[in-house]
């Protein structure tokens, strides 16, 4: 059953990155200085970051699992705040790092540091689902 909720977990935080990302697909492509063809689609468009995206997600859903399973986090309340947290103050901070030493927009922080915390978010509510 663990390995079911962690699949089911890492597909839906992923598809709310799609919604989160298309939704501010032209402020993030601004911020984080992406190069558009004419159709305004990223140059060199690739299926990498989408995989590499899906496995950061089972990764990260799994390790949630595992650190909800430690700490009794049961239920969906619990695993929707634990979740922000894990999203805010322990990913988005990260991210904050890279881009400040990259010298890239606060903008960017600010949707990247969005999505960790809200996506883990969802990924914690799932996570307590089953």
């Amino acid at each position: 059953m663990g390995f079911i909720a962690v699949v089911v977990a890492a597909i839906t935080g992923f598809a709310f990155g799609a919604v989160w990302y298309m939704a501010l697909a032209k402020p993030w492509m601004a911020a984080a200085n992406i190069k558009t063809d004419a159709n305004g689609r990223p140059e060199g468009d690739t299926a990498l970051p989408y995989i590499m995206a899906a496995v950061a997600m089972l990764i990260v859903a799994g390790m949630m699992r595992h650190s909800f399973a430690l700490s009794g986090i049961d239920t969906v309340g619990k695993g929707l705040i634990s979740g922000l947290g894990i999203g805010l103050f322990f990913i988005s901070p990260w991210i904050m790092i890279n881009n400040g030493y990259t010298g890239r927009p606060f903008k960017l922080t600010l949707i990247d540091g969005g999505y960790a915390t809200f996506g883990c978010a969802v990924i914690g509510a799932v996570l307590t689902l089953f």
